[in-house]
């Protein structure tokens, strides 16, 4: 139900644009992985995934569970709550495991979490977290990189920018662009595996970002985060 949803409400939002490697054909049982950069993403990302066939179990903060109407939706469809910093954030790896060992692919955020910039602008995806590369390593799943561009231009900044830019969204109807890469296995050693994740993302964002004719700026080191 989210991924139609999402499907009918962010065209009239703005103007998504999808485009994928050549062979990039995500099959089952892989792990999407995408940079994060506003609220908007998920449903962006998800109805871009929609366009590809693919409907993937979405690892998302827990605080969404609490939402009405919202965190029902996800218990009943089975996407997967991440309690960050908390003892029972290792379980949400867990469950993803077993949705990859039922057929079903997982959708995750490289970088765990929004970034602290309120400018519209793109600038190249921050730090990952060893989450994605631990799971491939558990499951031998392979990775699928997928950039998006261009969703800061319909939410971002303040609370009260945010409201403004989705209020506003339909009028401005601003471009945002989905890439999704060719799937990769990663190396077993996860630091080297996080890198490797992280630079296929960062390469998928950099075509996303030409795509909404947006100069991509690398504002952050290369070196991913091993927390």
């Amino acid at each position: 139900m989210l991924s139609r949803l999402a499907s009918a409400l962010v065209p009239a939002f703005g103007r998504l644009t999808v485009s994928a490697d050549p062979g990039a054909r995500p099959a089952t049982g892989a792990i999407l992985v995408a940079n994060h950069t506003s609220l908007a993403d998920p449903a962006v990302v998800v109805a871009a995934l929609r366009r590809q066939g693919i409907e993937p179990v979405i690892l998302a903060t827990a605080g969404l569970w609490r939402v009405p109407l919202l965190g029902r939706a996800l218990r009943r469809e089975g996407h997967i709550a991440v309690h960050r910093g908390t003892a029972r954030a290792a379980a949400s790896l867990d469950a993803a495991a077993v949705a990859l060992a039922s057929g079903r692919s997982v959708l995750v955020y490289g970088e765990g979490g929004l970034p602290a910039r309120r400018d519209a602008g793109e600038s190249e995806p921050g730090p990952f977290r060893s989450g994605p590369a631990r799971l491939a390593a558990a499951t031998g799943a392979p990775i699928v990189p997928v950039g998006q561009a261009g969703v800061r231009r319909l939410c971002s900044g303040s609370r009260t920018k945010q409201l403004a830019g989705v209020i506003t969204a339909p009028l401005r109807r601003p471009c945002v662009h989905v890439h999704i890469g060719a799937p990769l296995h990663l190396p077993d050693r996860v630091a080297e595996a996080t890198d490797r994740a992280r630079e296929a993302v960062v390469a998928a964002w950099r075509t996303a970002a030409s795509a909404v004719g947006e100069t991509p700026r690398a504002e952050v080191s290369a070196a991913a985060s091993r927390s």
